[in-house]
């Protein structure tokens, strides 16, 4: 046993690596499920070597085996075959590589695949990347369409020709790579990020022809199916023919039958466009005829009204309504000034008969001392005493005279008579 290890007492590297040797020595043989990405035979060699890929977690372990393992009858062993390999985990000290020692290969049938497609279908439908609700629209007209396909493909040539011929000014964005091989789904992957990034790009189409399962095998690919669920661009996918069907159509927002179907989808057609401008311009052209017709019949209606067709009518009414008042309430006000001029006239008469002044136009006399007081009885003068007279004509001054037989005589001095 070695001493543990410590700050003042490290293991050296051979130490470690011999350990880590041993701990995977220790590990036994295992069945390990992969694709092979490489595979080289050298002509008189024994030993064959491979690449074993996990296309999930885009991780790759070499393989090692005696060549008639790898060339046992009834196995065709090729790049992009799925394969199950019993093997013994290696680790090489000297130069601290890991590797798989594999004893027995054995190819994955048709039948093994679509279950291990079916086990990745409902793990990712689990996780809710199929669902409806994450499906996003399609954008309308889009000026800039990505496409990943094959290079000088039948795909490639149905979309562009279709898309082009329903609206010559849309414009491509293309990325050409592997659709088929151990390779492809990377490949996929990559092209779908780089234009996913692009923000000129508005949809992504991912179209391939049809093919055998075997063939098609990439597309049903989970980090495959996980990058498209990851983009923030619409995808569409068109991948095989009409009734094949693979996880990245799960997950596309829309899943076109055909690359033909998918330009058709993604694309819409000039002249139908111009005939639905054209049909909506006429309807909106009727409605808008209609609609006036309708406020002109309208309008037509109300000047008929006489309110309208003769306003001065209800003027007429109100005129005679006028002038009747103003005679009832000129007739008023004549009876009213009338009654008060005959009320001020008897008034005047009233005051004109109590006056004194009538009393003295029938010829009487008001006699007043000098105080003003009035003289009522002749014993209140005396003689020479001057009075004032009022009459009606004006004032007079007289002064008091006896008689020879000295009686009271009321003679007015001519020297103070005043007019």
């Amino acid at each position: 046993m070695t001493a543990p290890s410590s700050p003042e007492a490290p293991w050296p590297v051979r130490t470690v690596a011999r350990k880590v040797a041993d701990w995977i020595g220790r590990l036994g043989e295992v069945w390990v499920e992969g694709q092979v990405a490489q595979l080289s035979r050298r002509n008189g060699a024994a030993t064959v070597f491979l690449t074993l890929r996990d296309p999930a977690a885009d991780l790759s372990v070499p393989v090692t085996c005696h060549r008639d393992v790898a060339e046992r009858p009834g196995l065709e062993l090729t790049e992009g075959a799925r394969v199950v390999v019993r093997a013994r985990p290696d680790y090489y000290v000297a130069r601290g590589s890991f590797s798989l020692r594999a004893t027995e290969i054995r190819a994955v049938g048709l039948g093994e695949l679509l279950a291990r497609i079916e086990r990745i279908r409902r793990l990712l439908a689990a996780e809710g990347l199929f669902d409806a609700a994450r499906k996003r629209p399609l954008p309308f007209a889009p000026a800039v369409v990505g496409v990943i396909t094959g290079r000088d493909s039948a795909a490639e040539r149905d979309v562009l020709v279709t898309a082009r011929r329903r609206w010559p000014a849309i414009r491509f964005a293309m990325v050409n790579c592997a659709v088929q091989g151990p390779q492809a789904a990377q490949n996929v992957i990559d092209g779908l990020r780089r234009l996913d990034a692009d923000p000129s790009v508005e949809v992504i189409v991912i179209a391939r022809g049809g093919g055998s399962v075997e063939d098609l095998l990439p597309f049903s690919d989970e980090g495959l199916v996980r990058a498209i669920a990851a983009t923030r661009t619409p995808v569409v996918t068109a991948v095989g023919h009409e009734t094949d069907t693979t996880l990245v159509d799960h997950v596309a927002d829309v899943r076109a039958a055909t690359p033909t179907d998918a330009a058709h989808r993604v694309v819409p057609e000039i002249g139908e466009q111009r005939r639905l401008v054209d049909g909506l311009r006429s309807r909106a052209r009727s409605v808008l005829t209609g609609r006036l017709e309708q406020q002109v019949r309208w309008l037509e209606s109300m000047r008929t009204r006489p309110v309208l067709a003769s306003p001065d009518r209800l003027l007429h009414g109100r005129e005679e309504d006028v002038e009747g008042l103003r005679t009832r309430a000129r007739r008023t006000l004549v009876h009213r000034v009338e009654g008060a001029e005959r009320d001020l006239a008897h008034a005047r008469a009233q005051v004109a008969a109590l006056s004194p002044a009538a009393t003295l136009e029938r010829g009487y006399a008001v006699v007043q001392k000098a105080d003003g007081s009035l003289v009522r009885d002749p014993a209140a003068v005396t003689p020479d005493e001057r009075l004032g007279v009022r009459v009606a004509g004006g004032r007079l001054t007289v002064r008091v005279a006896r008689d020879p037989d000295h009686s009271a005589d009321h003679g007015t001095d001519p020297e103070d008579q005043q007019p």
